[in-house]
Order: structure tokens, then C-alpha cells, then sequence
């Protein structure tokens, strides 16, 4: 009698199981539930703990319960190219600005396992989320990883953009001179390589030219725009107008306000063929304070008038501080000391209700200008102590020696010499010291560092 041995086909499942665990384990955490409530109802933590190690494997009764519980579908925990998807969907949502949901989206993917060269692309497009999100330290891990795979797989290319991104990061943490340090490095390797890199060689001169800007170094910033001008040709009209708004500021902080007036209109053209309305807005009031130092108070009333509409329509209080003390400005110039005042109160109240420092400071001392105006120099030198209070609390820095400078002069003129010749020792140690670093998430007012993404199709 012959007996025949029926031969049973092993499957090693461990890789699925190993799969199914680790999106399992994401996605609980990311629902905010503990093993035993998710288990609860039908299973015990020990089973959930079993699954999630990759120990055991899911019935589908099972699937379908975890499932229902989390708010998935099967396919999440199942298909094979989730990982290689869900990359595609986190870049998709990093390029169209979901900052935050592009971070939470590379953070689950390099919760599990990960080639060198997946992990380092998700750890860079990490850090650039954080960084778009101005949370700069968060950043500074994310892309210092990514910079130390990438030279390790000897990718060139992606190690220099994870250097703009630590860079980005540093200054975002404060560390302005390691930022400097990294971006220098960073173009002057740029600058030799024929097949470099143009679009990052722009976004490193602009970065060195807002940096310099920061520090009052405006010739210099000028400069690094200038030799990015020359390659800016490709751009789109987005990413230009971002470009010629950064440069015309420059040109106007070097005193060029010809130059500044005719670069700002030709970016708002751009922005508003672009329909950026927001960013279009922002430049409006800049070109209404450009019209303000030139005489020109209708076209400075005009460009204001048009940034107000704008901001109002999307209840922005914080770029709203901006255009009431631009208004106050144009009021004071022309002499309405009542608007000017009643302009500068409505300034302060926006900047205060949404933390903008830098509008506060610029609202004082146009509330102290005009009370000098008003021959009150006793209710001015109370201004400018609040706005220099301010400013040694929460910057901007470069803007301390301006107050200070014109409080001593208002005490020089009372005869009070001691006391301006204090402000005036202030106003010179202001002018060489480290700028305040503003907290992160106050960034709305910083220059630009970075090129906005274009926008998707």
C-alpha cells in the first residue's frame, strides 16, 4: 500500500504582519488611543500588542474591526506601496503650502522601517515643512539627518539643499552667524559647478541678502540681490514678483526710492497676474510708505487704501496694524494730527490683539512724531520709552538706535543733556549688537528667506 504525504506550503507572512503592525501602531497613536482602548469592546491589549509587533496576523473580522475603530480602510493597512503613496502625498501637500499636514504626513512615514535614501528624502521634506512652519529647532534635527545621509549615498545635490534647510533652520532658532556660515559655504560651492544648481543658488543670495537685511547691512543684502536678479529670468510669476518685492525693499531701505517705486509696481503686477492677493496687499502698503517718503501722499493714500480692502476682507489684524500706521503716516505728513493719532490708537489695537511687535513699535513712534508735531514733547518721550521698551524685549533690533536717537534729541532741545547723552551711548551699542531674535511664529514681518514654491498646476 502506498502512502502518499500531502505536502503543506509554508507562506512566511512575517513581512505583511510586520507591515500591518507598524501602520497599526501609527495610526492609533495618531487617533490618540491606548492597546486596551483600542481593543476594547472585542479584544484584548495583549492581542493589539501581538499585532502591532508584527507577532501576530489579523483576521479579517479583525481588519475590518481595527478599521471601523480608526476610521481606515483595509487598503491603508494592506497595499504594499503605501510607503512609496504616501511620499507622493506628503511631497503633494508640502508643494501646495499644507505645511503642517505634510509634516504629520513624513513624520508617519519615517515612524517605520525605511531605506538610507527614503528616509533622508523624507527627513529633508520634514524640515522644510517645519521651517515653513517657523518652527525652527524642530527643523534643525530633521535636516542635519538628511545632510549627513545624503553625503553618505554621495548624493551632492540633496545634501546641498538639506544645507539651505539647516541654514533656514538655524536662523529660524536664532543662530544667525551659523546660518551665515552655512549659507556662504553653500554658494560658494555653487558658484563653481557648471551644472550647478540655479534655482537653489537664487534661494541661497536671497537668504544672505535677508540676513544682511536684518543686520542693516543693506548694500551688502543689494549686492547678493543684484547677482540673483541676473539669474531670475526662468522664474515664474509668482516666484519673480516674491523676488522683486524682496528687491525693491532693498532699494528703498539703501535710499534708491525710484528704483524701489518702479521694481514694487512691477512685482505687484506680477503678484496680481498671479491672483496673490494676500502678498499683493502686503506690497501695496509697502508702496504706499515708498510714496510717503517721496511727497506723493495721493498715491500713497491710493495704495493704502487698496491694502486695507484687501486685509479686511480676510480679517487680518496683523497685516491691518501695518496699513493703519501707514495711513497714520500719511495723516501726519499731511499734517492731520487727529487722523495721524486716531490712525496710530487703531494700529496698536490690531498689533496688540495679534502679537505684532513690529507693527506696536512703528505705531509709537508715529504716535511720538506726532506729539512732537503737536509742540508736546513730554507725551512723545512717554512713546518713545514704550516703543524702545518694547523693541529690548522683542526686537526688531535695527530700529532701536532710530528711537533712541530721536528721543535724545528731543531731550537734548529741553536742555536735558545728561540724560540724551545716555540714549546716545544706548543708541551706539544698539548699532553693534546682536539683533533680537522675534519668537517663532512672529515671522509674518521677517524678509523673506526662502523663494515660495511655484504655484501646482
Amino acid at each position: 500500500m502506498i502512502t502518499r504525504t500531502r505536502r503543506r506550503t509554508v507562506v512566511d507572512d512575517s513581512a505583511l504582519a510586520n507591515r500591518i503592525g507598524g501602520r497599526l501602531r501609527t495610526a492609533r497613536k495618531r487617533a490618540g488611543l491606548t492597546q486596551q482602548q483600542l481593543a476594547e469592546g472585542r479584544y484584548t491589549k495583549a492581542y493589539i500588542s501581538a499585532l502591532e509587533k508584527g507577532n501576530a496576523k489579523p483576521s479579517m473580522a479583525a481588519l475590518d474591526f481595527l478599521c471601523h475603530r480608526l476610521g481606515l480602510p483595509a487598503s491603508h493597512f494592506l497595499a504594499e506601496d503605501d510607503v512609496k503613496w504616501s511620499r507622493i502625498e506628503a511631497d503633494i501637500m508640502l508643494a501646495s503650502g499644507s505645511w503642517q499636514a505634510a509634516a504629520d504626513a513624513y513624520g508617519a512615514i519615517l515612524a517605520g522601517p525605511l531605506d538610507r535614501a527614503m528616509r533622508a528624502e523624507s527627513l529633508r521634506g520634514m524640515a522644510e515643512a517645519f521651517c515653513r512652519l517657523e518652527r525652527g529647532s524642530e527643523a534643525i534635527g530633521s535636516s542635519t539627518e538628511a545632510l549627513e545621509l545624503f553625503k553618505a549615498l554621495e548624493r551632492d545635490r540633496d545634501a546641498a539643499l538639506a544645507t539651505y534647510w539647516l541654514a533656514y533652520a538655524q536662523h529660524l532658532a536664532g543662530n544667525t552667524a551659523e546660518a551665515r556660515a552655512l549659507l556662504s559655504g553653500l554658494l560658494a560651492r555653487l558658484r563653481v559647478l557648471d551644472d550647478g544648481d540655479h534655482d537653489l543658488r537664487m534661494r541661497v543670495l536671497m537668504a544672505l541678502s535677508s540676513l544682511d537685511a536684518g543686520e542693516e547691512q543693506h548694500r551688502s543684502a543689494l549686492g547678493y540681490l543684484e547677482e540673483a536678479r541676473a539669474m531670475g529670468r526662468d522664474l515664474d510669476d509668482r516666484r519673480r514678483a516674491a523676488f522683486l518685492s524682496m528687491l525693491a525693499q532693498s532699494y528703498m531701505e539703501t535710499g534708491d526710492l525710484e528704483a524701489a517705486i518702479r521694481t514694487g509696481v512691477e512685482s505687484l503686477g506680477l503678484f496680481r497676474a498671479a491672483e496673490a492677493q494676500h502678498e499683493a496687499a502686503i506690497l501695496e502698503n509697502n508702496l504706499a510708505l515708498a510714496y510717503v517718503r517721496v511727497g506723493n501722499l495721493s498715491r500713497a493714500r491710493g495704495y493704502a487704501a487698496q491694502a486695507r480692502i484687501r486685509h479686511t476682507a480676510e480679517s487680518d489684524r496683523r497685516s491691518l496694524a501695518h496699513v493703519a500706521d501707514t495711513e497714520a503716516q500719511i495723516a501726519l505728513a499731511d499734517e492731520d494730527m487727529d487722523a495721524a493719532l486716531r490712525l496710530a490708537d487703531e494700529a496698536l489695537v490690531h498689533a496688540e490683539a495679534s502679537g505684532n511687535h513690529r507693527a506696536e513699535v512703528s505705531a509709537q513712534l508715529t504716535h511720538a512724531r506726532t506729539h512732537l508735531a503737536l509742540d508736546d514733547p513730554e507725551t512723545a518721550m512717554r512713546w518713545y520709552e514704550r516703543a524702545t521698551s518694547v523693541m529690548r524685549s522683542h526686537g526688531p533690533r535695527n530700529r532701536v538706535k532710530e528711537a533712541l536717537g530721536e528721543w535724545a534729541d528731543v531731550l537734548a532741545s529741553l536742555g536735558r543733556h545728561e540724560e540724551a547723552y545716555a540714549l546716545m551711548r544706548e543708541a551706539l551699542e544698539a548699532d553693534v549688537a546682536p539683533p533680537v531674535t522675534l519668537p517663532e511664529g512672529d515671522a509674518s514681518d521677517r524678509p523673506v528667506f526662502a523663494l515660495p514654491r511655484p504655484e501646482p498646476a
